[in-house]
């Protein structure tokens, strides 16, 4: 079938879909985490002293005996295979944004050849998965495949059913048989210890007593695009590189924000059901979803967990949403920016820090200016952010994010810290040494009897600032749709636990001289943001004035594309961050380099190729087929578009001979150098092609497109 059938046989398929039929569920109660071994399935599974074993390892990170791993391994198996389960797996999160998984059956046989089942403590504990393919970073040689998972009993095992059957799925770390982290869950395990460690340092300084252990908190708000399947299957671009190459903006688009909030497509909402009750039976407690701005644009919040139980629970949400969204007949698009000219999707990371006892130490009450702790606390984050902006700009970097920092909604490439009006003033005051009680956002009043008075926030939000505290978190606003939010967990906590040792140093000395608490760490913050303040900002992000500030007036760094990002990751500064706090050798920092850099060399290579296979193969014969079918008509038409088909056509491919040429370029210094030659020359001839594409879909007879239009994939049916 050619390319236009295709397309129009998919229109019509679709203009005739009905929602996927799905059985009502049950109610939440009776459904959540049903199918997770949590600490209440334990609780019945386990003995007594295995149960406490495990509780203490779970909440505190204690060392599990290794004779509970056997009691643990025993229960685990009967509870799954009593719903169906006949084989594990260690799940694991390679350096790839992805996840990874090798299923091993509960089956052995004995010496009569009968068939039993097996699952011990050192089963459960380790296993043993072909590490030879996974990106490493010359961490090992390629002849050392050999690589260890090793189960995490701090994040819960679960069962994934699928329609081949169930799985019991047990969250685990991925590492060389040297012991360096392969993985995204061993940095992260060692960035929340560091930062609990040097909290406790400045808690137990402030004079507090007990002290739980602290951990960072995640919500991650998830935005997405979905497609019919049809239209996708059309689409080489949209399966092999997850956006589109070509495609001209529609007459209709974002532009009248009828789309943002609106009422949600009765195929959607069946979808959006069907999947959150997939995500309830797992544990992960999906509270928010909505319409986003740009058409065929939605978003799923989740409510805060623990990071590194957010950050499984992520590469899962990610994972059901698509294999859901087949069921129901769409195809989900994580990549950031999968249509030119409308918003792209990010993943607004909410970040917080704190414990059973102190409660969140980023969450400022009523009086701000009073909560020593909040102070201190946001103050370290001032100082990470500012300090080591450009890391944080690397762990959000890639080739698909690249296209949607800057653009619409996205914050820049500039990382600075919104606090807000209040808050802002009190960190000012203390920098000034006048310190005043803030004004309260005070009360709203509309003057309408029936509708209740509440109190206002203190501040408005700023959705141009790509670091925003927002009431009693930070929301890193640049990470992008599709990838792990692992790294930048990693990156805040490793910074904060930087920033909460610095501070310890200067608190302690200032205590030392006699001062009082209070006294003593208005002092420290005093001197933090005499040094750090430049990272504060909470004007328009989008600005060019800001963007001259930021760079000219402030030292901030603009590092638009991953080429330029991804280097700070071989600073001394970020080098000596992760040695100093534990969370990463300097060869296992290195890796992350190498492995992201090649990442996005082939990601940038990959879509070339398409782009000239799809220019070369599909859009210009129809362009040719458009210009024989005028010709045949033997009309001359005074505003004939022949001519300027003709010359677009031959504009098209003059730019594919310049990029086939470009992608046989094989000489290059360094691989800073390969992705710079990339960012700059490669996608600048994609774009060039893309606009002579893109004008010919304007003017080729719509029955001869070959390629499903925005206008039909945008808006869902």
């Amino acid at each position: 079938m050619s390319g236009s059938k295709s397309r129009f046989t998919a229109i019509s398929e679709i203009s005739n879909a009905a929602p996927f039929a799905t059985k009502m569920t049950d109610s939440l109660k009776k459904i959540w985490a049903t199918d997770v071994f949590s600490l209440a399935q334990m609780e019945e599974s386990l003995s007594k002293s295995a149960f406490k074993a495990m509780k203490k390892t779970v909440q505190t990170g204690a060392e599990l005996p290794n004779d509970v791993a056997d009691d643990v391994a025993a229960a685990m198996k009967d509870w799954a295979m009593a719903k169906g389960a006949k084989f594990f797996s260690h799940i694991f999160y390679p350096m790839t944004n992805a996840t990874a998984e090798k299923h091993d059956g509960f089956i052995i046989t004995n010496p009569e050849g009968a068939a039993i089942t097996e699952f011990s403590g050192s089963l459960l504990i380790k296993g043993e998965p072909d590490g030879s393919s996974f990106p490493n970073g010359s961490l090992r040689m390629t002849n050392a495949a050999r690589g260890y998972t090793a189960w995490d009993p701090t994040s819960p095992a679960y069962i994934m059913h699928t329609p081949n059957g169930a799985v019991l799925m047990i969250p685990s770390v991925f590492m060389s048989w040297t012991g360096e982290a392969l993985d995204k869950k061993i940095p992260l395990l060692r960035s929340n210890a560091a930062m609990n460690a040097a909290a406790q340092k400045v808690l137990t300084l402030m004079g507090e007593e007990e002290i739980a252990t602290l951990n960072s908190s995640c919500g991650a708000e998830q935005e997405y695009f979905l497609i019919d399947e049809k239209f996708a299957n059309a689409r080489p671009d949209i399966l092999l590189a997850g956006r589109t190459l070509f495609g001209a903006s529609p007459a209709k688009g974002q532009q009248f924000d009828d789309h943002y909030f609106g009422a949600i497509p009765e195929r959607v909402q069946v979808f959006m059901q069907d999947f959150e009750d997939k995500l309830y039976r797992l544990g992960i407690p999906a509270k928010t979803h909505h319409n986003e701005v740009a058409p065929g644009q939605f978003e799923i919040a989740p409510y805060f967990e623990s990071a590194n139980i957010a950050s499984d629970h992520q590469q899962l949400l990610m994972t059901l949403m698509k294999t859901t969204a087949k069921q129901h007949g769409f195809f989900c698009l994580l990549h950031e920016k999968p249509f030119a000219g409308v918003n792209g999707s990010g993943k607004h990371v909410n970040w917080s820090v704190g414990n059973s006892t102190q409660g969140n130490l980023l969450d400022p009450g009523s009086t701000p200016n009073d909560n020593l702790n909040f102070l201190l606390f946001c103050g370290a984050v001032i100082r990470g952010v500012h300090k080591f902006g450009p890391l944080l700009r690397a762990v959000i970097a890639s080739a698909s994010n690249d296209h949607r920092l800057g653009a619409n909604e996205a914050p820049p490439a500039i990382l600075s810290v919104y606090l807000g009006d209040q808050l802002e003033k009190v960190f000012d005051d203390i920098k000034t040494g006048a310190l005043h009680v803030p004004k309260s956002g005070g009360l709203m009043d509309l003057g309408l009897s029936q509708i209740l008075k509440f109190e206002r926030d203190p501040g408005d939000r700023n959705r141009t600032s790509p670091f925003a505290f927002t009431g009693n978190r930070f929301e890193f606003r640049a990470v992008g749709s599709s990838q792990s939010v692992s790294g930048p967990l990693v990156a805040m906590n490793t910074m904060l636990a930087d920033s909460l040792e610095w501070i310890a140093e200067k608190l302690e000395a200032q205590l030392e001289s006699g001062k009082d608490k209070a006294t003593a760490a208005f002092a420290v913050i005093k001197e933090l943001m005499e040094l750090h303040s430049n990272v504060i900002f909470g004007g328009d992000g989008y600005s060019s004035e800001w963007h001259k500030m930021a760079v000219e007036e402030r030292g901030l760094r603009n590092t638009p594309t991953t080429a330029d990002a991804l280097p700070a990751l071989k600073e001394k500064d970020v080098v000596d961050l992760f040695e100093s706090t534990g969370v990463l050798t300097p060869t296992e920092l290195a890796s992350r380099f190498e492995v992201y850099a090649e990442q996005y060399v082939l990601s940038i290579e990959v879509e070339a190729k398409l782009v000239i296979e799809m220019a070369t193969t599909m859009i210009y014969p129809a362009a040719v087929k458009y210009l024989s079918s005028m010709a045949s008509t033997g009309f001359t038409l005074e505003y004939s578009p022949a001519s300027k088909v003709a010359a677009a056509a031959t504009a098209m491919m003059a730019s594919v001979e310049k990029l086939s040429a470009a992608l046989e370029s094989e000489h290059f210094d360094s691989t800073e150098a390969h992705m710079s030659f990339l960012a700059a020359d490669v996608r600048a001839l994609m774009d060039d092609i893309r606009t002579s594409a893109d004008l010919l879909e304007t003017l080729v007879a719509d029955e001869l497109w070959p390629l499903p239009k925005y206008r039909e994939m945008l808006f869902i049916k």
